[in-house]
């Protein structure tokens, strides 16, 4: 028979069990883009890997430039990110290893419901930002450094056209107060179209132009070197990787839908 001692005693274990923080070996500090937050998949898949794992991931959203910064200074174990060449840089650098695709989707020029730069006729990405630029509309920048705003960058240089003119603004925010900005003065943006997705109901716009693969949106899972940064955890950042291209990860990501809508479609393979 337990005496009040031991009862006691038994008491204070589970308080310490249930209240003692995580150890450092089992945190993963995952630095990824603000677009897989604001759609909700990181809150789909992350806690099932974590039940599976016993790890506990700790999610900084930011901007794909941020986040891999983030990883060249040590400061995350591991980045997921979709800007294809400064992804590509940071590998030949020697910061990144075994750079995994695992998803995709793509971008979309969200824009008033009536369309004044008449950008839905366009041909090509390229055409439809001249147009915008041409109409004086507004037209809402990112102006982050984030992978969607590194993509809306190349779409100008690539038009040949300065985006300095009237009506363009850089607003220095994630992708979610970008499209509330461009709501509210209702103007032209890039958006991903999982984010735009998940916050469509808050929202007066529309698809404007839908650009195909030409607006392809790859998702990348990147390690980082040992070499450079010892002390991180390499362990619980492999096993994050191997999980997110494991059958059952990329099932979800396929399954996982906003208003009835898929927001990213898995992409990897042997």
């Amino acid at each position: 028979m337990l005496n009040l001692k031991s009862i006691f005693s038994l008491a204070l274990a589970a308080t310490l069990l249930i209240t003692t923080p995580a150890k450092a070996e089992d945190v993963i500090k995952l630095a990824t883009t603000t677009s897989t937050e604001n759609s909700g998949l990181l809150n789909n898949l992350l806690p099932k890997f974590e039940a599976e794992t016993g790890y506990t991931v700790q999610v900084i959203a930011t901007g794909t430039g941020k986040a891999l910064k983030l990883a060249s200074q040590g400061n995350v174990d591991v980045i997921m990110t979709h800007a294809p060449a400064a992804e590509a840089k940071f590998v030949d650098e020697g910061f990144g290893l075994l750079p995994r695709g695992i998803m995709e989707n793509d971008f979309v020029i969200l824009g008033p419901k009536n369309d004044p730069a008449k950008i839905r006729s366009s041909k090509t990405v390229e055409e439809a930002f001249a147009k915008i630029a041409k109409s004086g509309a507004p037209f809402i920048s990112r102006g982050d450094n984030s992978g969607t705003n590194m993509k809306e960058l190349i779409i100008w240089k690539n038009a040949n056209i300065d985006p300095s003119f009237t009506g363009y603004t850089s607003v220095g925010q994630g992708m979610g107060k970008t499209l509330l900005m461009a709501d509210e003065l209702q103007g032209y943006t890039l958006s991903d179209r999982g984010t735009f997705v998940a916050y469509k109901a808050k929202l007066d716009m529309a698809i404007d132009f839908d650009g195909g693969h030409a607006l392809a949106n790859p998702y990348q899972i990147m390690l980082i070197n040992p070499a450079k940064y010892p002390e991180l955890n390499h362990k619980g950042a492999r096993a994050l990787s191997d999980w997110l291209i494991s059958a059952e990860a990329q099932s979800m990501i396929n399954s996982y839908k906003v208003q009835g809508e898929q927001l990213f479609k898995a992409t990897y393979s042997e």
